[in-house]
């Protein structure tokens, strides 16, 4: 680790070509049909905008949100980051543990509204298709509480922005994949100077039979006389995991007169999905039925009134989810009997208001009111005590959560930003203390453009509703999580205009948490969350990108990540057989990295995509058994497109191998992942001239 560090900060220092604002872009061309189309470069300069003095962020490329209809923004973040994604299997559960975190100190916005769920804290990136986003970024740390609360972890914001188009516009894609793997994706489209008008649709549907080696049985072979005279481990298929995913994104996005605009976006979710058999279950996957549902609806209207030095926005929003959980068994007689039939409802009412005034070009003052209602009702609706009367299992609550903040950025010189932010929440009928976050950032040299950033912040993240009113278990003594987060870093970029872009930063993060909840058995034979751990997290993050224009039909793009985050349990001891002080936190990889590579000639592209992650304890005692943790593994994906430009449409053809080397991997204990697979896409945009 010292060595790659030294070796980063070396190459930071080195002499480098000096830019100038109009240097740097990355121009390049491709052929479409028999004519070269130029690609707008992006210029590289060492002043950030002052909105983002001193912030850490990561923020997607359009070609990895668009590369495939197939894609979730699950599989975005685990080849285009080095956050771990935690993921039971393919198009099931799928959380981030970001920094050494778990899923719930992770904030996710779409479009200005935070979509975690308020009963479990996290958000499924399984149910979120990355073709449905038009912008993704991360914020590391600190950074999260210029957006929002509770990011101990940091924050993913996610954008579906208007079209460009003028007139009407259709695309339509159609993948074909392994196990019976079907995906379709359709946009219809219209704009002009005032109405941009867009619907999205897309459908997934699989019988997600893969196959896989069990390593958790062992079968016995038998010789006449019924000695064992050899063993093996089974190939099995993923039993009962098939799934049925339906999204649909409604936009429409109206210009007023004086340029203020009016917008609404609608998003609905319709997932019907079995939940695999674990590798330990010995069951007939005929027996039984363990299905889960949800029926999803998040809407977001949208005023924004932008002027030459200030900007007014304010949005207004809601959320509807319902989601069953069903299993089913046949105990023998032949009849399916329910064994547990959950049932949640969630509405959640958002509004939010928000504020930039710019003073020239050194000062920028920003305000933001934001409001979530949040009604939750759980329930198991089939458990039946000794009595003949219904047990109750889950819980009806209300709560309200209202987030504030100011902020002050100043840039008394080019080459230096500072910036406060200030920012208080109530969760119910508590109100955090003053939450502060200090950023600083400054051009240590023109030549390379390197920038040095530091911040440093509180944060606190109260609990869920599950943590504190779900029966059995809930507890309504737990006290919110608190922390202190410190991030400094370096970052540089160099390039020469038309022949390459070299892009890099290095930071280093150190965060205290106290108060941390998990959730522990009970002597009653139930589940309940305590406030007992004390974690501290800290390592070093690597990010680098470079462009280079080989020659005129030749563009090479490289993205590589680079994670080390030790996230270490420093409470104290339960219990004289408590061995989790001192250890590396359960899921939580301490180092983790990822390769993107893109090759274009032409109409040709070719992508390799690669990812690592070590080792993870499945135990808080870092028990070193063979069920105590979860090996390392590499990934590798690669994919060939060509394009085709004839009079009538734009066409693409790609075919994409997942898994190239048939890694065998788990990502969670007893949930085996795919071996190598193909899907083979095909898109289609008609060249219309109706409306133009």
């Amino acid at each position: 680790m010292r060595r790659l560090t030294a070796i980063l900060l070396l190459g930071i220092v080195l002499y480098c070509p000096q830019l100038s604002a109009q240097e740097g872009q990355r121009a390049y061309s491709y052929r479409d049909g028999e004519h070269f189309v130029d690609i707008e470069g992006v210029s590289v300069v060492g002043q950030r905008p002052i909105k983002e003095i001193g912030v850490q962020q990561t923020t997607f490329d359009s070609l990895a949100l668009k590369e495939s209809i197939a894609l979730s923004m699950a599989d975005v973040l685990s080849f285009n980051s080095s956050i771990f994604v935690k993921s039971y299997g393919r198009a099931t559960l799928s959380t981030v543990a970001f920094r050494g975190t778990s899923p719930s100190h992770t904030q996710v916005t779409w479009n200005g509204m935070r979509i975690n769920n308020p009963m479990l804290g996290m958000t499924d990136f399984s149910m979120i298709p990355s073709y449905f986003i038009d912008g993704a970024s991360l914020l590391h740390g600190t950074s999260s509480v210029t957006e929002t609360g509770g990011g101990l972890g940091g924050a993913v914001k996610l954008e579906s922005r208007s079209a460009s188009n003028s007139g009407f516009e259709l695309q339509y894609v159609q993948g074909v994949g392994s196990f019976w793997t079907f995906d379709e994706f359709l946009r219809l489209g219209y704009g002009n100077d005032r109405w941009q008008v867009s619907t999205r649709a897309s459908l997934a549907t699989s019988s997600n039979n893969y196959k896989y080696t069990n390593y958790d049985k062992k079968i016995n072979v038998y010789d006449e006389q019924m000695n064992i005279v050899s063993q093996y481990y089974p190939e099995e298929r993923n039993r009962s995991g098939a799934y049925r995913d339906f999204h649909l994104l409604q936009e429409l996005y109206y210009t007023l007169k004086n340029n203020d605009r009016l917008g609404l976006n609608a998003w609905y979710i319709n997932s019907n999905r079995e939940l695999a058999m674990l590798t330990t279950d010995f069951s007939d996957e005929r027996d039984f039925d363990n299905r889960q549902r949800e029926q999803t609806l998040r809407a977001v209207l949208s005023w924004d009134h932008l002027r030459n030095n200030y900007k007014i926005a304010a949005r207004g929003g809601y959320i509807h989810t319902w989601m069953a959980y069903d299993y089913k068994r046949d105990p023998g007689n032949g009849i399916m009997t329910t064994m547990t039939r959950s049932r949640s409802k969630i509405n959640t009412l958002y509004a939010s208001a928000d504020g930039e005034y710019y003073i020239g070009n050194k000062w920028l003052f920003t305000a933001s009111l934001a409001a979530h209602q949040h009604f939750v009702e759980s329930r198991d609706k089939n458990i039946i005590l000794q009595d003949g009367n219904k047990g109750i299992v889950g819980y009806k609550q209300a709560r309200i959560e209202l987030a504030g903040s100011v902020s002050a950025k100043w840039r008394p010189i080019e080459r230096l930003g500072v910036s406060l932010v200030l920012r208080e929440e109530l969760f119910g009928k508590e109100w955090t203390p003053i939450i502060p976050a200090l950023f600083v950032d400054g051009v240590i040299s023109e030549r390379g453009n390197i920038v040095a950033k530091a911040s440093v912040s509180r944060n606190f993240r109260f609990p869920t509703l599950n943590d504190l009113y779900f029966l059995p278990g809930g507890n309504p003594d737990l006290r919110k999580e608190s922390g202190w987060t410190y991030d400094a870093g370096l970052s540089f970029a160099v390039g020469r205009e038309g022949v390459y872009r070299l892009e890099g930063s290095a930071t280093w993060f150190d965060s205290h948490i106290s108060d941390w909840i998990l959730w522990l058995p009970t002597a009653k034979g139930f589940f309940s969350p305590r406030n007992i751990k004390d974690v501290h997290a800290y390592g070093i993050e690597l990010k680098a990108n470079l462009s280079v224009a080989l020659a005129r039909d030749w563009q090479l793009d490289l993205d590589g990540n680079f994670s080390w985050t030790p996230s270490i349990n420093e409470g104290e001891p339960m219990s004289p057989a408590d061995k989790s002080v001192g250890k590396q936190l359960p899921y939580v990889p301490e180092l983790s990295a990822t390769v993107n590579g893109r090759l274009g000639w032409r109409t040709w592209a070719f992508n390799y995509k690669w990812c690592y992650y070590s080792e993870r304890y499945t135990m808080s005692s870092g028990d070193l058994s063979l069920s105590g943790k979860l090996p390392t593994y590499f990934m590798s994906n690669i994919s060939l497109e060509k394009r085709f430009a004839p009079k009538w449409a734009d066409l693409s053809l790609r075919l994409a191998i997942n898994n190239l080397f048939d890694e065998e991997y788990l990502s969670v204990l007893s949930r085996p992942m795919p071996g190598i697979n193909f899907e083979l896409f095909l898109s289609i945009t008609p060249k219309w001239n109706i409306g133009k």
